[in-house]
């Protein structure tokens, strides 16, 4: 199996980053907390939000190998328990109940406006940016892609991917007002195929590696 090359290798990860945390599909939430504060205000918190998405997703990469040892999850295992998660927020994403998907039904959010004065780390960053997926997805990585290089470039990836969040939230409002609830929807639907191929690949290749270990 032809090694992808750097560019390959990043354009993988970023794609994958992006339409799983799917930052388009939070542009109405953080709307929605954020109606009641200035232009600074919406701008900090959109940093504060990409700075824990970044750390949250640092730490995965990093410390998730050895969770899985701790408890002794296997590789394979991973992969194929992400690939459910990744194909079910995918559909999630197809049907219009993502927001449900991540535990954000308009409810809490109505109480998380009245209740919260710091929205960036819950319900922004967890769950609705850095969820399961993608921290299972970035603990896969970070055990098939062992080279220096691929981990400086992965790296590269989910900096480059917390960049783009931080500028999409930032101008969350004047997107809602270009694009509208239906453009917004109409994205999050393109968006849903290929969170979900990119689930069904995990699940393939995970089954394929056993198919193998077990018969050859």
């Amino acid at each position: 199996m032809r090694q992808k090359t750097e560019m390959e290798l990043f354009l993988l990860a970023f794609g994958a980053l992006f339409s799983i945390m799917n930052p388009l599909g939070t542009v109405p939430v953080f709307v929605g907390l954020t109606q009641d504060n200035t232009i600074q205000e919406r701008s900090k918190i959109a940093f504060w939000t990409a700075f824990n998405i970044l750390i949250i997703l640092f730490l995965s990469f990093f410390a998730g190998k050895y969770i899985m040892s701790f408890f002794g999850i296997s590789l394979t295992s991973l992969k194929i328990a992400g690939g459910l998660i990744i194909t079910s927020s995918g559909f999630a994403l197809l049907t219009g109940k993502f927001s449900e998907h991540k535990g954000m039904k308009k409810t809490k959010v109505k109480e998380d406006i009245a209740t919260r004065s710091e929205v960036s780390l819950t319900p922004l960053a967890i769950p609705m940016l850095a969820g399961p997926g993608t921290i299972s997805m970035l603990i896969t990585y970070n055990q098939v892609y062992t080279d220096y290089m691929q981990i400086v470039v992965i790296c590269s990836a989910i900096v480059f991917t917390t960049i783009v969040i931080y500028s999409i939230l930032k101008g969350s409002h004047f997107i809602v007002k270009f694009l509208g609830a239906s453009g917004i929807n109409a994205l999050s639907r393109i968006i849903g195929f290929i969170v979900i191929a990119i689930g069904v690949e995990y699940i393939l290749s995970s089954l394929i590696d056993i198919v193998i270990r077990t018969f050859f």
